[in-house]
């Protein structure tokens, strides 16, 4: 059999590292990746290797040449103008595979029984065998899923963390058939896990998961690439040591000379030729290459150094990875997590700093204290993206250097000269990191719309009409008052995709940004008539006659943003009576507690007027809270049914677009209507998606998002659905309690439980597997559905935060709270086991 090893990988999250090395080639135990996956294949009896490569070619060939002192016979296929893909570049070597053969990635290290999955494979007749494997974290991989028989029933590559259906995930091993190549077109990218294998799956081709007991480590990342390390001294892994084991768990190399005095703790790793000097600890964990010097009194706690590294005396070093030549002189201190690429120069007493990355060839001055990467920027962050945009604390998270990176980052990922629309809510942090975000995009070549202190659906409506690339928005976060969140839109004014979001990610995490000269800087203007233009683009959407004529007395809390500026204005010429409250900007954020009783100050207001209805605008014009005549509070759940109900009256037939985790009292309401109920993901952009990429939707959205009205814009809007709100109940001739009396009576409760991460992907495949599967749906969570009844339980991982919500729906109540019991308690239960084992 043979092997196709694809080794063409730049290992961009293994920087700085890989500058001028391709992944595969990074030393574990000081012996490529590589080396380790060709001993693996050979203990297996697979001496044929055909590798793939692309990024810097020559270094893995020169180091393998022809294979024969490894033992094997090694080919290679270089793909030389641009990447073919995991799939495109083994469909350039199809001519080369006659046979059953096996496909390795070349940047894991595992010990994996492939002569066991090979007989899996020919056992099970499959066409495609995916190697798989259980991890505690399956976010950063391919997840699948099979059925009793290991078949393959389906899979999700990278999912966010609300996606999560299994802890199983593809390994980027294969043993395939020949013929499977047949479905791939010649010369072109393609992917095995996004193009060939999702065919398979379409034309019924059999293909099985193998899942392996052995270790595996996708070494994708530096936290990986030590745990790798760490592992391997452990014997966690098999893999062949290099060197002599002189004591138990202890090895070294030939002609290393160790002072008397020296500490050196198991396990450890020491290469051939070094030095280690009097007094020296060598914590347990140490992993040194050859032709390295310690100097006296050094204390080592679990770095791993790379050849020729030279470490002066009484140095410190924790946890940390330094590249090969690199000089460390005295008293210097490397801490936890820390890189340092080859050929680098660390001073006297100076300080490397947890997780800093320094790029090779830099030099460190004496006594300098390093907080952040060398090359420019903060430190880095292993996900920029959350739920929705990119939050963190103000001014500590997301700073003005944080800010410049970020815009520079996504401007990047744009074409030169392109365009995009900028905006903020009132607060001067907002207007302190969006300045800081258009100077990123400006220093890539961005031309800047800058909309300035304005309310999001103001933004979303003009980024289509602008005709710009996309926009940004910076706001403090509408449900933690002390932080701040940057959302990004398309073109269309949605937000962006998780592919989108993956690139700007990408740009920033590799620091590979673009830089423009000075006549090429991008500019700035300030649109005119931002606001008639959102203002006649509402019009249109309005039967302005009723509104007119509604005689309407509404009283609106603005909770002191930036909305309150705008929706007078509006309201103002429809004619509608509107006491305003709290309409004046306060630099002063408030919290939840405030805005609370504000709530209820606004009952108290209502009822004395004697005002047709209230309403609470947050968020920065796109969340609210309805008041009743009576002062009753409508959110959540019931405003929702109440806004569904009230536009299938005015719309009869029409589309609604809900969440997953919405009570069934919306379905019941379609029905009277005719209309139809599409549910997704419990996140904002895949509302947004799904209202404008379906036909008749008349809303989307939910109580605690907001509501879309795609006609309008295709982002949440609270001061049109107020507009559309006095209409429809003009029109319709009915008060806010009538409408609430026609209601549907459900039962819609929920619990939330903390979960660790790595136990959320265990929880969600545990439940797949021991539910029935006719009864499950899996748009996002395990949602376990009684047929033929509006009875369901739905267990959603939460996206942001190590915690499970359980929600259950039913028109009984008893059903809901027996069945909210008895998963609470099996997930609990669960969750117990998991983190006792």
């Amino acid at each position: 059999m043979r092997a196709v090893l694809m080794a063409g990988g730049s290992g961009t999250r293994l920087r700085p590292l890989t500058c001028d090395l391709p992944k595969p080639m990074v030393p574990v135990l000081n012996r490529p990746i590589a080396e380790h996956i060709v001993n693996l294949l050979k203990r297996h009896g697979i001496n044929e290797i055909i590798t793939t490569l692309h990024y810097l070619p020559d270094v893995l060939r020169d180091y393998f040449q022809d294979g024969s002192d490894f033992g094997v016979t090694m080919k290679y296929s270089v793909e030389e103008d641009q990447p073919l893909g995991t799939a495109g570049c083994v469909k350039n070597i199809e001519q080369m595979l006659d046979d059953t053969f096996i496909v390795i990635s070349g940047d894991s290290i595992t010990d994996f029984d492939l002569q066991d999955a090979i007989r899996f494979h020919r056992e099970k007749g499959s066409k495609a065998t995916l190697i798989l494997k259980r991890v505690p974290n399956p976010i950063e991989f391919g997840v699948v899923i099979t059925d009793a028989n290991e078949k393959i029933q389906r899979f999700l590559e990278k999912p966010s963390t609300s996606e999560i259906f299994s802890d199983t995930v593809n390994t980027g091993t294969y043993i395939l058939e020949p013929e499977v190549l047949e479905y791939l077109p010649l010369q072109e990218e393609s992917d095995f896990s996004q193009d060939l294998f999702p065919l398979l799956l379409e034309m019924d081709e059999p293909m099985y998961g193998y899942i392996a007991d052995g270790y595996w480590c996708d070494v994708g990342h530096l936290e990986a690439y030590r745990e790798a390390h760490y592992s391997a001294l452990d014997r966690d892994v098999l893999l062949d040591f290099p060197y002599h084991e002189s004591q138990p768990s202890v090895w070294i190399g030939e002609n290393t000379y160790i002072d008397p005095t020296a500490l050196v703790e198991s396990p450890c790793f020491i290469g051939s030729n070094c030095r280690i000097g009097a007094r020296a600890k060598i914590r347990s964990g140490a992993v040194i290459g050859d032709n390295v010097t310690v100097g006296e009194d050094a204390e080592l706690d679990r770095p791993i150094i790379w050849n020729g590294v030279v470490v002066g005396d009484e140095v410190h070093l924790s946890g940390c990875v330094i590249a090969r030549g690199t000089r460390v002189d005295r008293r210097s201190q490397i801490l936890e997590g820390a890189v340092i690429g080859q050929l680098c120069n660390i001073g006297e007493e100076a300080q490397i700093n947890t997780e800093v990355r320094v790029w090779p060839s830099k030099r460190i001055e004496s006594g300098a204290i390093l907080n952040i990467n060398l090359i420019w920027g903060n430190m880095a962050h292993r996900n920029l993206f959350g739920q929705r945009g990119v939050t963190g604390l103000a001014n500590i998270d997301i700073t003005p250097e944080f800010a410049v990176k970020l815009g520079a980052a996504y401007g990047s990922t744009l074409k030169p000269k392109s365009c995009v629309v900028v905006s903020r809510d009132q607060r001067s942090v907002s207007r302190m990191v969006s300045r800081s975000l258009m100077a990123g995009l400006m220093s890539v070549g961005i031309d800047i719309q800058n909309l300035e202190s304005t309310a999001i659906p103001i933004s979303r409506t003009m980024t289509p009409r602008l005709g710009v690339a996309g926009g940004v928005h910076v706001r403090l976060h509408p449900d933690r008052h002390d932080y701040i969140l940057i959302e990004f839109f398309d073109t269309n004014g949605i937000n962006l995709s998780k592919a989108k979001e993956k690139k700007i990610e990408g740009a920033y995490f590799k620091e590979d940004l673009r830089r423009v000269q000075a006549m090429d800087i991008g500019d700035m203007s300030y649109p005119s008539q931002v606001l008639e233009t959102y203002r006649d683009t509402f019009e249109i959407q309005l039967n302005l006659e009723a509104i007119r004529n509604s005689n309407t007395k509404i009283v609106i809390d603005y909770v002191y943003s930036v909305s309150g500026a705008i929706l007078p204005q509006l309201l103002a010429k429809f004619g509608c009576d509107a006491v305003v409250l709290n309409a004046s900007l306060r630099q002063r954020a408030i919290s939840t507690a405030e805005r609370e009783n504000l709530l209820y100050q606004l009952g108290h207001v209502v009822e004395a007027l004697k005002a047709n209805f209230g309403v609470q605008v947050s968020a920065n014009g796109e969340l609210l809270i309805l008041v009743d005549e009576s002062g009753i509070q409508i959110r959540g759940e019931e405003l929702t049914a109440l806004m569904v109900n009230t536009i299938l009256t005015a719309h009869p037939r029409g589309t609604i677009v809900v969440p997953v985790n919405t009570s069934s009292a919306v379905e019941q309401i379609a029905r009277r209507h005719d209309g139809k109920v599409i549910r997704t993901k419990a996140n904002p952009t895949a509302i947004m998606e799904a209202t404008q990429h379906n036909p008749n939707v008349v809303l989307g959205g939910s109580g605690d998002m907001g509501f879309i009205f795609p006609n309008l814009h295709p982002g949440f809007d609270a001061m049109f659905t107020i507009a559309k709100l006095i209409e429809m109940l003009t029109v319709q001739e009915r008060s806010l309690t009538q409408v609430r009396t026609d209601l549907p009576l459900v039962c819609h409760k929920y619990h939330s439980l903390r979960c660790p991460w790595k136990v959320k992907g265990a929880l969600m495949r545990h439940l797949v597997e021991t539910e029935s599967q006719e009864n499950l749906e899996l748009i996002d969570g395990v949602k376990i559905i009684q047929r033929h009844t509006d009875n369901w339980i739905l267990i959603l991982p939460d996206a942001g935060e190590p915690l499970i919500h359980i929600y259950a729906n039913s028109d009984s109540r008893e059903w809901a709270e027996e069945h909210l019991q008895t998963y609470r308690t099996k997930v609990q239960e669960f969750i117990m086991t998991q983190q006792s084992m």
